[in-house]
């Protein structure tokens, strides 16, 4: 699914300034960090219990991302399957593919570690979302490409799925600048609160 964008030239350069600002002080928080990823997968398995069989999407670690595989690996344990987005092309919605303890995972685009072709797709149910910066209304500043936009229109399209970025807490802003296409989420989960969007 491809997506038109309503980006005008002012909230292009705010998001720009914000992305870069946001970078830093998302390194800056990584490095202070104590115990964030054990946090953060206690506060999900506390707040949330997908049933066996869901299928729950993550991603694998990035420069200063939240480490959630403490987590993955717990809900795995559970009977979730996992699957990890892998970008197809420009302004296209993510292709998930199932993780299972032991899989070889191969490097790809921007330097994200990704099951092989042969893994199957799954199609979330819950997904976890890596983000930049965050505000109170649940509005998420990426790393720009809109792939998570676009997927989200388009699961919320075909079925009722629950969104979830995930962060560090210091990484709330004020306010995310938005456009119509930018996909609020259902609920921000960081290494010390869980904070629920209201419908």
């Amino acid at each position: 699914m491809t997506s038109p964008t309503h980006e005008t030239a002012d909230v292009v350069a705010e998001k720009a300034a914000l992305r870069a600002w946001a970078g830093e002080r998302r390194d800056g928080l990584r490095a202070e960090a104590a115990d964030a990823d054990r946090k953060i997968a206690d506060l999900f398995l506390k707040t949330w219990s997908p049933p066996a069989g869901a299928v729950v999407s993550a991603f694998w670690p990035i420069r200063s991302e939240l480490d959630l595989r403490p987590l993955i690996r717990q809900l795995s344990e559970r009977g979730c399957r996992i699957g990890l987005p892998v970008v197809v092309a420009k302004r296209t919605a993510l292709v998930f593919r199932e993780w299972k303890p032991g899989t070889d995972l191969v490097a790809a685009r921007f330097g994200v570690s990704v099951p092989p072709d042969s893994a199957p797709a799954v199609e979330p149910d819950w997904l976890l979302v890596p983000l930049l910066a965050f505000d109170k209304d649940g509005y998420r500043l990426g790393y720009g490409g809109g792939f998570y936009d676009i997927t989200l229109a388009g699961l919320r399209a075909r079925k009722s799925v629950f969104a979830i970025g995930t962060a560090y807490d210091g990484q709330e802003v004020n306010r995310v600048p938005q456009t119509p296409d930018d996909a609020r989420l259902d609920a921000i989960l960081t290494d010390k609160r869980v904070l629920i969007m209201e419908p």
